[in-house]
Order: structure tokens, then C-alpha cells, then sequence
């Protein structure tokens, strides 16, 4: 990494600011808290990464991606500051990036500015901004070659987002002892889930407590899934802690919370057989995708559509989700997308059939071991996985960006075309 990390050179932003760091979480939270922002008036950007089906997704202003043709010019500045200055090392593809993006907000006459991190934080590109106030979503393994193979680790270095004096909201509900640490240790004003914030709600709507304020009778986030109060609580609690420069009405909250929007977060297409897109991978965001599956009621068949990256958990993400499925539709993804990094469909299926050899009935009791088959990419495994569903059943779409993103247009025709019975 090319870019000097000093806490004492913060780049400020010419509005208050926000990062948002954690293993799962992170683009949930970010769109509830713009999408309350927008709701009360607010000129807002958000930074996050990866991109799902285009680069210029990464900076949206206002809900409206930046256009190609701005982030060009954001680059020639960035290659021209590079040129200008001396760096140990050359900057990465994430940190030219990070740095065009913050060159565009600063042309911009924003209210607020939410930068997702990439990777970790101490040593993330993002982290270079001084921020107003925090996030800390969730701790969980993922990316171990890089922060660490525990949750100490990896909550260590995540926690460097926090700030001297400013708040520092920590949504994991049971946070490594490091995360603690780190935030007291820097000055950060932490605030706990389950001590300084909390929810809860019952099947028609749900309320969120925090320091000296409450918000009451709130219908439930637009985005799907268990983990939706969590991430929106966070959301509010950024909210609560930079109430007194940006106020958000109640109704602001509502509307925000009511009308959010993140493609390929436990996203439900119409039509029949029901297809689900998480871009869910690592062992963490699988269990929350299997409880989330649990909570859509009864599907005769589930049948799956799994890519997956090499530096992934296949193993502990297969182990959340191997009683659910009963066909494995795994599939290779493009090897110059990925830079290399894709899992072989054939290698991750060896390691389905480990799992299935370790359990009792390959994990499906008194079904016997759910079919694999294996695919050259998304499209054609999503399409074999149309072949095999009826109408009642349902499709899930996951294990990465790339899964999601090259099985689009497959996954949204499933339930548009004619649909023939399956012979199960």
C-alpha cells in the first residue's frame, strides 16, 4: 500500500463525514443512512466498493452514480499528484480509486459524505479521511490472509476507524475485547449496542433507543433479512450523534427507512420460482442467509447457484446452508474478472462432498446427500437451475459480487419467462 497512514494528516472533507467498517453490513448500513439523509433534504455521497454491475456505482450522489466521464477526470488528477510526489511504493488499484472519489465529493457542495472501507481499516485507503463519527457493523472472519485468522485480529484492526472525541458506534453485539481497546485508546466517544443503543419491535413495526433519544413506531427497512434492525440502528445512531448539525425528522426516518434500496442484498425477484441474490461470502453473512431463507416460509425445493473466490471459507460457508439445499448448481467465474482469484466449481464441489461424507445423510436427514452440478459460469448455472425448479420452488444466487453480478440478467428473466413443470 502506497498511501501514509497519520492520524495527525486526515484529509477532511467539506462536510461532516462518516466511515462505515465491519466484516458484513457495511452497504446496508451506508444506504439506510443516505436514504434518511436524502429523506430530510440533505445532499449526500456514498463511496463503497466492490461495485455490483458497474464501476461508477461505487460514488453515488444524491442515489445518482457519478458518470464515467468525471471519474476520468478525478483520475488524471490523482496520476498527477502521484507524479508529484514521492511514495515508498506505488498506490494500489483500491487506493487510486478512494482518492479520485474523495476528489470528486470535494467538487461537490455536499451535506454528508459516507465512505464505506474496503478492507480492515487501519491500513485501508478510506481510513485516511477524518471522519465525524464511525461504524463498526460486525466482526467476523473473512479476508484472514490479510487481517488475521481471529476475531481479535481482525477486530483490532477494523477499530482503527474510530476518531479521538468522536463517536464511534460499535453494532457488533458481541465485540472482540480488541475493538474496545483500540476505540479507548484512540479517544473515540464508543457507543455499544445493547448499553448505549438498542431496538426492538414487534411484527408491525419497531422502535430504536439510544443517548437522550428515541424514535418510536417505525415500519420495518425496505431491505430484507435478520440483520436489517442492527445495520438500521447503527444507521440511526450516526443519526442521534450528528443530530445537532444535521437534524433528521421523524418522518424523514420513516420515508428513508421505507424506501431504501442495495441490489444483491437478500434481494427477492418477482415472479415464479421465487429467486433470491445475496451477495453473501463468508461463513458470517451465510448463516444470516440461511435464517433469512428460514424466515420466507416453505419452498417444496431450494435449489442453489454458488461461486465462489479462492480466498474464501468454502467449507464453513457450505456448513451454514447444507440442510436447506437440495440441488448445488456450483459454477466457475471469469478468471480476468477476478484477477485470478476464482475457486474452481470442481474445487469447491470436493469440498461439498467432504462435508456431505462427514454428516449423517449428507446433511439432509432421511434425503441422502442434495445433488452438484457443475458449470463453465453464473448464466448457465442459473439456467440449469431453471430447469430443474418448478414455479413453487425457489432459487438462491450467491457466494460473491461476481456470482450475482454475471448471473443478472439470467436471474431476472427466470421469473419472467413461461414457465414449464420440472419431472423432479
Amino acid at each position: 500500500m502506497g498511501l501514509p497512514m497519520d492520524p495527525a494528516s486526515d484529509v477532511r472533507l467539506g462536510c461532516p463525514t462518516v466511515v462505515v467498517a465491519g466484516t458484513n453490513g457495511k452497504g446496508s448500513t451506508c444506504a439506510m443512512l443516505a436514504s434518511m439523509a436524502q429523506q430530510a433534504g440533505y445532499r449526500v455521497a456514498v463511496y463503497s466498493s466492490p461495485h455490483l454491475l458497474t464501476f461508477e456505482e461505487r460514488l453515488t450522489i444524491d442515489g445518482e452514480p457519478v458518470d464515467a466521464e468525471h471519474w476520468l477526470t478525478a483520475f488524471d488528477q490523482v496520476a498527477a499528484a502521484q507524479a508529484a510526489v514521492q511514495l515508498d511504493q506505488g498506490l494500489t488499484f483500491f487506493e487510486v480509486v478512494t482518492l479520485a472519489a474523495i476528489a470528486l465529493v470535494h467538487q461537490h457542495s455536499l451535506d454528508l459524505a459516507i465512505f464505506e472501507i474496503g478492507l480492515g481499516g487501519r491500513l485501508d485507503a478510506v481510513n485516511v479521511l477524518a471522519n465525524d463519527a464511525s461504524v463498526l457493523t460486525s466482526v467476523d472472519l473473512d479476508h484472514q490472509a490479510y487481517l488475521g485468522d481471529n476475531r481479535e485480529a481482525i477486530g483490532f484492526e477494523k477499530a482503527h476507524v474510530a476518531r479521538p472525541g468522536q463517536p464511534f458506534v460499535v453494532a457488533d453485539p458481541m465485540p472482540p475485547s480488541t475493538v474496545l481497546e483500540v476505540a479507548r485508546d484512540r479517544g473515540a466517544d464508543v457507543w455499544c449496542f445493547g448499553q448505549d443503543f438498542n431496538y426492538q419491535g414487534d411484527r408491525q413495526q419497531w422502535s430504536w433507543v439510544g443517548r437522550g433519544q428515541r424514535r418510536n413506531a417505525m415500519a420495518y427497512p425496505a431491505l430484507r433479512g435478520a440483520n436489517q434492525l442492527l445495520n438500521a440502528s447503527a444507521a440511526l445512531s450516526v443519526l442521534s450523534a450528528l443530530r445537532h448539525r444535521l437534524p433528521v425528522s421523524q418522518q424523514a426516518v420513516r420515508q428513508g427507512l421505507s424506501m431504501v434500496s442495495l441490489p444483491g442484498r437478500f434481494q427477492v425477484l418477482p415472479g415464479q420460482p421465487a429467486v433470491v441474490l445475496d451477495v453473501a461470502h463468508n461463513p458470517h453473512a451465510a448463516a444470516v442467509l440461511a435464517t433469512n431463507l428460514d424466515q420466507m416460509g416453505f419452498f417444496p425445493q431450494t435449489i442453489t447457484v454458488l461461486g465462489l473466490l479462492s480466498d474464501k471459507d468454502a467449507k464453513g460457508l457450505l456448513a451454514k446452508l447444507i440442510g436447506r439445499v437440495d440441488h448445488w448448481c456450483l459454477t466457475d467465474l471469469d478468471p480476468v474478472e477476478t484477477a485470478g482469484r476464482a475457486r474452481s466449481a470442481e474445487s469447491v464441489a470436493q469440498v461439498l462432498r467432504e462435508l456431505q461424507s462427514e454428516l449423517p445423510d449428507g446433511g439432509r436427514a432421511g434425503m441422502g446427500p442434495a445433488p452438484i452440478s457443475l458449470h463453465p459460469n453464473p448464466e448457465e448455472a442459473i439456467a440449469h437451475a431453471g430447469s430443474l425448479a418448478d414455479p413453487s420452488d425457489r432459487i438462491v444466487v450467491f457466494g460473491s459480487f461476481h456470482t450475482v453480478a454475471n448471473g443478472w440478467p439470467a436471474a431476472h428473466r427466470l421469473g419472467q419467462a413461461p414457465h414449464a413443470p420440472s419431472a423432479h
